[in-house]
């Protein structure tokens, strides 16, 4: 069996750096590999698994829809898609949503409505998107132009033009960059795979005033961020800010692949039939899903728990930040998408290994900072085995 298991596994193009843990079943905030071991999932498939891994609600819902209809492709009317929609766009505070399956279709498809919006108002020449150091929005072609580091883009060939990165948080710099060519501003609330940096206070607002004022669109990536990951439904709630289009995905199926872009209304009728589509985007086993995973979200207290906890680790990192001052630089991110930056001589894929052999899974974001990012459900008590398995990692590293 284990020669098969390794036959198996050769046929796999080798695109991913895979730690040798075969996991078969899931229980809440718990993995179970198939020698029956428990690891608390810090990881959650990438701010993906939403309220952990097998919930009742999500397997119930995904049954019922399965007995009835899978795909019928977007030629037809989809009940649960028109549904989530009107959800999601009254949640956004805009009109229009455009499903599909993942977070750099998201948003490659916002880039390409940014576009089109100016071209429809006879102003051809916007076609420029401004992005931030060391943002992360996806790996299609595209989308790898928008992402600053040069190492993804490697051996692929000439970028996609059309593209601008500035220093995150550095609104003067910012300004600067906006000219007649900009058609948008695109931006994560709190930048995750570029290590769990949260905007500073007023960035974003400043963001959109800059935006206004030179007629440009703002484009919240709110793919890892977005459906209660911070606390609030949206990161962008938190600020005083209307982007006027919204990339979704990771946690809006919970687990099932499901990628979304809401927009004002105006850009949505500048999309007409024919300007972009997706054959699996919106079919109705991934919206069922998305809807019970909004069902759950809009609960009375569920986001107040998501605060809760969120407060309860942040207080628990930062007295081990005062615990560890050595070896930890500072805690970044915001609600349950956290950072723990490591000084220069620490990797945080060694702190993610460590963790690994004390059952607790991480993930680095870059080399020096540890992301974590748990299940929406988890408790303090499995808030307090992480910090237990840390001090006894960190402890081992200080010897």
């Amino acid at each position: 069996m284990k020669t098969q298991n390794a036959s198996y596994q050769s046929a796999t193009m080798p695109t991913y750096a895979r730690v040798d843990l075969r996991f078969l079943r899931g229980e809440g905030c718990f993995l179970i590999t198939d020698d029956n071991k428990r690891y608390l999932d810090c990881v959650s498939g990438i701010a993906v698994n939403t309220f952990g891994h097998c919930h009742p609600r999500l397997v119930e819902a995904l049954n019922n829809q399965a007995k009835m209809l899978w795909h019928t492709s977007n030629l037809y009317r989809i009940p649960e898609q028109e549904r989530l929609a009107y959800r999601l766009a009254k949640a956004c505070r805009l009109e229009h949503v455009f499903f599909c399956n993942s977070g750099a279709e998201a948003n490659e498809a916002s880039v390409k409505m940014a576009r089109r919006f100016h071209y429809r108002k006879n102003k051809k020449e916007k076609m420029t998107i401004i992005c931030a150091q060391g943002a992360f929005h996806g790996r299609t072609l595209g989308m790898l132009s928008a992402t600053s580091n040069p190492a993804y883009r490697e051996g692929f060939g000439p970028s996609v033009s059309g593209f601008e990165h500035v220093s995150y948080g550095n609104l003067n710099e910012l300004r600067n960059a906006i000219n007649e060519h900009t058609a948008a501003i695109m931006i994560e609330p709190v930048q995750g795979e570029g290590g769990a940096n949260a905007a500073p206070d007023g960035y974003l607002e400043g963001l959109r005033e800059a935006a206004n004022e030179f007629d440009a669109l703002v484009i919240a990536d709110e793919v890892q961020t977005g459906m209660g990951r911070t606390g609030t439904l949206f990161a962008f709630q938190q600020s005083d800010i209307q982007p006027d289009i919204v990339a979704l995905a990771k946690g809006l199926g919970g687990g099932f692949p499901v990628g979304a872009v809401v927009a004002r209304e105006e850009i949505g009728r500048s999309m007409g039939p024919g300007s972009h589509g997706s054959t699996f985007g919106g079919n109705p086993l991934a919206m069922s899903v998305s809807n019970c995973v909004l069902d759950i979200l809009e609960e009375d207290g569920f986001l107040k728990h998501v605060r809760d906890i969120s407060f309860y680790l942040e207080t628990a990192l930062n007295e081990l930040a005062k615990l560890f001052p050595n070896q930890i630089s500072q805690i970044k991110g915001l609600g349950l998408l956290r950072g723990i930056g490591l000084r220069e001589n620490f990797l945080a894929a060694d702190l993610s290994a460590a963790l690994r052999a004390q059952k607790v899974l991480t993930v680095p974001a870059g080399l020096n900072t540890l992301r974590i990012l748990p299940p929406l459900i988890i408790e303090k008590e499995e808030v307090d085995l992480l910090t237990d398995a840390l001090v006894a990692c960190l402890k081992q590293k200080d010897e």
